[in-house]
């Protein structure tokens, strides 16, 4: 099974490749299907290999295996995790090709395979980075994504919103890359290898009294690459802007599973290569991450109650949402690890649908303005549900799977952390049931305007002209999603299956199980009451739910200019070295 590991890229490139060069003699539905079944088959190879994980699979891609000690090949990695990753990527990238069936009544002249191309080539990418083990491949497959996303970010390009927010992303993920690309230089200076865990072996041996600058600066400059990437704040600023402009079904893949594979990394190198006694102290790692993992879902959190345009909303509860992952990674237990898994998951399948029902919106009413909506979305009554039911398993009401994610990462990281983790999902997910009592059910006066807001009232439709009717794909693609989502918390022993992908056993050896608890129950029946009292406020008295004095420095630093958030990441850079600091004084 281990030689079909490199199919999970290449048949998605190889796709792309012929679109692009048959795609513009070829009527739209067959290039539609084409995209379908290759999507689809990578997808259903991904999910056989994903049963076969264990035990791990391991792949030199052209048969160039290691000679002695120097290996110059192409590995590929197939342990649960990976394959969890790569099967992830495949499916939204199908539902996300399901939903655009006929999506765009006008592609580019000429150029009718060149959407389906893009996402098909965004799959490979995304499944090349989950499996890469190697460094210099991930960060091959890092680019990959980064390039396809932003060409697909400015998709429109005839908008000039879409053109600015697509060169927003190009420059600051472009930025990320150049740091994940010095940051393996340093390794391979130091160690002479690219393979994750040589790299780590080689750290130990040429640094088992603890670690030194070049090791520190390596560490911080990788992870500097892999938050930008998972959005996390202070490198986030791109993603709102993103999300704005994007075509929804590139919205879902964004915050349903690119951001996703920016934690993953950050998971996936820190215990291969930096875990060792010549790498990171764990201290210091679970110091950084949890200390920016809490400011990223605060900042996310407190940002998505302010916005009125719907899909800058969803883009900082994707925020919010990272941190809570990281937050989970930070504090280096098993137990943690599996619950993030299994809230990584929930948290995609619910992201994804609420995007979906976003464009629904959008493209029934030409405005995705919370405000200008209020009300005129009655007619929208399977959407205006499904949105309701996203925002309760952002909530993380069980028996979602998000609800058993959330449970099983509270009872890992415990004390003041769980209070984080049950503001956090309530005021993301409040803001979403007030987006739904106003604009699906028309409840409460219509808010007051401000200056500072960004209104989404004059987005154009990503149809040639208004839709009369919702079509059929647009709303099956998101509840086929949320019951997946659902499905994850409800069939037995899935949470199991899950820890044991994640592999990584506990002190004595056996693999935790991850299962619903009364105190996870309760806890996610409390952030539910809060968000549904928070939406019930907010849509009754907006006066004192308004942004206060204290929030407008923080709604200034989306400013838009890019130069401040190359800024911003240059201070991110700064403070994560600080964190980890630490404990290369103490070597």
């Amino acid at each position: 099974m281990r030689h079909l590991l490199p199919l999970l890229v290449a048949l998605p490139l190889l796709g792309a490749a012929l679109l692009v060069a048959v795609g513009r003699r070829l009527p739209r539905i067959a290039v539609e299907t084409t995209g379908f079944v290759v999507s689809g088959g990578t997808a259903a190879l991904a999910l056989v290999l994903l049963a076969n994980s264990a035990p791990t699979m391991t792949e030199w891609v052209g048969a160039w295996p290691p000679a002695g000690r120097e290996s110059v090949g192409i590995l590929v990695v197939g342990d649960g995790p990976a394959l969890g990753m790569a099967t992830l990527a495949s499916l939204l990238t199908l539902a996300a090709l399901a939903y655009s069936w006929h999506y765009f009544d006008a592609p580019p002249h000429g150029h009718t395979g060149a959407f389906t191309a893009l996402m098909l080539v965004f799959q490979g990418a995304m499944c090349g980075f989950a499996l890469a083990g190697d460094l210099f491949n991930a960060f091959v497959f890092f680019e990959l994504m980064s390039v396809v996303a932003y060409a697909l970010t400015g998709y429109r390009i005839d908008e000039a919103k879409a053109v600015q927010g697509a060169l927003t992303f190009g420059i600051v993920n472009s930025l990320g890359a150049y740091a994940l690309l010095m940051g393996i230089a340093l390794l391979y200076a130091r160690t002479g290898e690219l393979t994750m865990a040589r790299i780590g072996h080689g750290l130990d041996a040429t640094g088992p009294g603890g670690p030194d600058a070049l090791v520190l600066a390596s560490f911080v400059l990788v992870l500097t690459g892999l938050l930008v990437k998972a959005a996390a704040v202070p490198f986030h600023f791109w993603l709102p802007d993103a999300h704005a402009v994007a075509p929804t079904p590139v919205c879902m893949l964004l915050s349903g599973v690119m951001v996703e594979l920016g934690a993953y990394g950050v998971w996936r190198v820190y215990g291969t290569v930096f875990a060792g006694p010549g790498g990171i102290p764990a201290a210091d790692l679970t110091r950084a991450l949890v200390t920016l993992g809490a400011l990223t879902a605060v900042t996310g959190a407190v940002m998505c109650w302010y916005q009125r345009h719907i899909k800058r909303l969803l883009a900082y509860s994707t925020v919010a949402h990272t941190g809570l992952f990281l937050v989970g990674l930070g504090v280096l237990t098993p137990e943690a690890d599996d619950g993030v898994a299994l809230y990584l998951l929930g948290h995609a399948g619910v992201k994804a649908a609420l995007f979906a029902c976003a464009g629904a919106l959008l493209d029934r009413f030409g405005s995705v303005d919370e405000h200008s909506l209020h009300g005129r979305g009655r007619p929208l009554r399977a959407t205006g549900v499904m949105f309701a039911v996203g925002a309760l398993g952002l909530a993380g009401l069980p028996p979602f799977g998000t609800a058993l994610g959330k449970a099983v990462t509270e009872e890992a990281v415990g004390g003041p952390l769980t209070v984080v983790y049950v503001a956090a999902s309530a005021i993301t997910a409040g803001a979403v049931l007030r987006v739904t009592a106003r604009v699906f059910l028309g409840l409460g006066p219509r808010p007051r305007d401000a200056e500072y807001e960004t209104s989404g009232s004059d987005e154009e439709p990503e149809t040639t002209g208004l839709l009369s009717r919702i079509p059929d794909t647009m709303t099956t693609v998101p509840a086929v999603l949320l019951a997946g989502a659902l499905a994850m918390g409800v069939v037995p022993g899935f949470g199991t299956l899950v820890a044991r992908s994640v592999g990584r056993p506990g002190p004595g050896g056996a693999h935790a199980a991850a299962h619903w608890t009364g105190h996870g129950v309760l806890l996610g029946v409390a952030s539910t009451a809060l968000a549904v009292a928070l939406a019930a406020l907010a849509v009754t008295r907006p006066d004192r739910t308004s942004a206060p004095g204290w929030a407008a420095p923080l709604r200034r630093l989306q400013s838009g200019h890019v130069g401040d958030y190359v800024a911003w990441l240059l201070v991110g850079t700064t403070v994560l070295g600080a964190l980890a600091l630490p404990g290369v004084l103490g070597s």
